[in-house]
């Protein structure tokens, strides 16, 4: 035991390591390295006569070629995605549960890759640019953002995209910067609420709800809209299932109104598991149905064992309970049925 919780301990510089914060500092620092390292080596391969690298001091450029704008618009591209890459990830650590959507992760991705890709084409073509303009106003995109900080997302992930078409070092300064900003209001809880305001919130809430379970129509039905509908049906049983033991525990006075289909037998007793062996056979012989409901532990130290039980045609309540109790025996300290 001891050994293995000495090997959960992490040192400081594993738990450095761990940070979010710094495993982005590093990522935009390895990227740099290999931006520099790549840069170097493409002025002297065939690409960078492609992209217009002057092979000699003073030698005029290469014309721009449809390689060029293939290579162009790859580079871009890239270079978005990489960009969009830690922008995604801080969205992720930072984001609230509530609200929290993948597709809006994915988006933060692919949108900054696409929007450097069509800069690329119409930056220098400004029919092109108008031609993507009018395009853009006919197709429609529809989407509820529930959080407005999403909204801001969306827009720097078109942002970088932009950048990354025009300018690589703007669009690294852009994604760096934004990291470094949102890092720094996560960290510091900027703009919390007040303790005042939140216990002076807290309590109008409080207030509200139970003037709302007072009102038992307005609360039943934002119960079903807040609640019940989301369930799924097993869960929806069960919770039908407990709320009729409730409701037969709560108000014995409504016993027998209305169509009695179900009768709830209450079993008082010190060993559950020996009274369920013993009486349930018995339940067999007279019920259509029996479900076992746990046990109840009320405020006054009683310990009861409960089951919804379907009678037969034949069977009545109260040869049920003399079944029961004969059974039973000694274990069974009391015994009663609510219909």
């Amino acid at each position: 035991m001891a050994s293995r919780q000495v090997s959960r301990r992490r040192s400081p510089l594993a738990r450095v390591a761990a940070s979010v914060p710094v495993r982005v500092a590093i990522y935009y620092l390895v990227i740099v390295v290999v931006a520099l390292a790549s840069w170097r080596w493409v002025a002297t391969t065939p690409l960078g006569g492609i992209l217009g690298f002057p092979s000699a001091p003073g030698e005029p450029e290469i014309a721009r070629s449809p390689a060029y704008w293939a290579v162009s618009a790859a580079v871009a591209v890239l270079v978005a995605a990489l960009l969009a890459f830690p922008v995604a990830w801080v969205y992720t650590f930072t984001h609230e549960r509530r609200g929290y959507r993948q597709s809006v992760v994915h988006t933060l991705v692919l949108l900054p890759v696409v929007v450097a890709g069509v800069v690329v084409l119409v930056k220098d073509s400004l029919p092109l640019a108008f031609s993507l303009a009018g395009i853009v106003a006919a197709v429609r995109f529809r989407n509820t953002l529930e959080d407005s900080k999403d909204a801001v997302y969306i827009f720097l992930a078109t942002g970088v995209g932009l950048a990354a078409g025009v300018n690589v070092l703007v669009a690294a300064a852009i994604s760096v910067l934004f990291n470094g900003i949102i890092f720094t209001l996560w960290l510091t809880d900027f703009a919390r609420t007040p303790a005042r305001t939140s216990e002076r919130d807290a309590r109008r809430h409080l207030e509200r709800a139970l003037a709302s379970v007072n009102r038992t129509g307005e609360f039943i039905a934002r119960l079903d809209a807040d609640l019940l509908s989301n369930l799924p049906p097993a869960q929806l049983e069960a919770l039908a299932d407990r709320a009729w033991r409730r409701r037969k525990r709560a108000a014995p006075e409504l016993d027998g109104r209305g169509k009695a289909t179900d009768t709830l037998l209450r079993l008082r007793t010190a060993d559950v598991a020996r009274l369920r062996s013993l009486i349930e056979p018995v339940l067999d012989t007279h019920a259509k149905r029996a479900r076992y409901g746990g046990v109840v532990h009320e405020p006054n130290g009683v310990d009861w064992i409960e089951y919804r039980v379907r009678l037969k045609r034949s069977a009545t309540p109260e040869a049920l309970l003399s079944a029961v109790r004969e059974a039973g025996g000694a274990l069974v300290a009391d015994a009663e049925v609510r219909r």
